[in-house]
């Protein structure tokens, strides 16, 4: 998550929550993006380091267990930038220029000056990002599966050149005898299978099967991957998108929630002020007079109630409002006790994390190390792939 200025609603309802969800399902890498943000901010980066400390401390007020997740800052792990740079020598120029975003950003952000290499080269340093930690999915929303499908095409470029090491064929027949000879037989069974009569049962199966063989090193797991596909050693894993819900949460206005369109409710802002936010919201323009009867449909608060209100009281709304029997702010008091009673808890919890800044900062140290040392593992092995280690 990019570090531009405070979290609100939307970012609540959109990421955080399904994060709450995969933190306990799998290994996950929550990081500060704050490469990224220099991407469309480095003409005043001076937020970057406010926002960063801000931004975990939300998280951890919504959840983020550092426990169950590593939590990090992009820029402490220097093996991304690595990754990244040697990534850019293999990765055609053509690539870059496609990816949908980026003519849509320079279009959508015309009064930034964004005719620059690190904006060309973001959705590579994304590439690298997920890469660095052979991430086997990434949870993405529609928007951003052409990032993931651009990372499965580095990775098996860098495979296709890199990954035919002297002797392969012959280390991988010495990895799959350390299976034990049940398994090493079933493997052979399987790998002919999908070689011969393309069969992807046979090779999803043989892929669980040195999943599960804890008696090899991760090493000969991927020699084994690539032997199965009739490749080379499987350096760098192809990654698959995890795609989440879209964000359900309405702006003030009834657009997608986004601080660009000034219609947000930060999960730090005062009850005051999101009570007041709430209730200045605007509503259907048809409602001149409080008699005159509305349409929920047309109607920003309405769209609040499908995220917050239950069956009962969207019965009670829609015909309330269609029959003039409730007024806006009638409409507009189960919404704001809602969302007041969604960010009290949360906000007391970011009180406490930001009163012990000591404790926040250890959290991202902690989460710093563990990160470099499973991202170095990687850069090594991609060192050694490219002839960079010295004998």
């Amino acid at each position: 998550m990019r570090p531009t200025g405070r979290l609100h609603l939307g970012h609540y309802h959109g990421v955080l929550k399904n994060w709450l969800e995969l933190q306990h399902e799998y290994e996950c890498f929550f990081f500060v993006a704050d490469w990224h943000a220099l991407t469309t901010h480095y003409d005043d980066p001076s937020i970057i380091p406010t926002s960063s400390r801000d931004m975990v401390i939300d998280w951890l007020a919504a959840g983020i267990n550092p426990g169950e997740a590593t939590l990090f800052v992009q820029s402490q792990v220097p093996a991304h930038a690595e990754l990244h740079l040697l990534l850019s020598m293999i990765t055609p120029l053509g690539w870059l220029e496609r990816v949908p975003s980026y003519k849509d950003q320079q279009e959508r952000l015309k009064e930034r000056d964004l005719a620059t290499y690190g904006f060309l080269g973001y959705p590579l340093l994304q590439s690298a990002d997920i890469l660095i930690y052979k991430s086997g999915q990434v949870p993405v929303g529609e928007d951003q599966v052409a990032h993931v499908e651009l990372t499965r095409e580095v990775a098996r470029r860098f495979n296709h050149i890199y990954g035919r090491e002297p002797g392969f064929e012959d280390k991988a027949e010495e990895a799959k005898r350390k299976m034990g000879k049940k398994n090493a037989k079933l493997f052979d069974r399987l790998r002919r299978s999908y070689q011969e009569q393309g069969d992807q049962e046979a090779l999803q199966v043989a892929q669980a099967l040195l999943e599960s063989q804890a008696n090899i090193t991760l090493a000969d797991r991927e020699r084994l991957l690539g032997y199965l596909e009739g490749g080379g050693r499987i350096i760098l894993p192809e990654p698959m998108p995890l795609l989440t819900k879209d964000s359900k949460m309405p702006g003030l206005d009834g657009q997608k929630m986004s601080k660009s369109y000034g219609n947000t409710i930060a999960l730090r802002d005062e009850p005051g002020d999101v009570e007041k936010a709430l209730r200045t919201m605007p509503t259907d323009p048809a409602r001149v007079r409080r008699s005159d009867p509305g349409d929920p449909e047309k109607c920003p608060v309405w769209q609040f109630h499908l995220v917050y209100s239950n069956d009962s009281l969207r019965d009670w709304v829609q015909q309330g409002c269609r029959s003039a029997g409730i007024g806006c702010l009638d409409c507009k008091q189960p919404v704001i006790d809602a969302v007041l009673a969604e960010l009290m808890p949360l906000q007391q919890r970011a009180k406490e994390y930001a009163a012990q800044p000591e404790l926040v900062r250890n959290i991202i140290n902690e989460g710093c190390e563990r990160a470099r040392d499973v991202a170095n593992e990687t850069l090594e092995e991609v060192r050694h792939a490219m002839s960079l280690v010295m004998n």
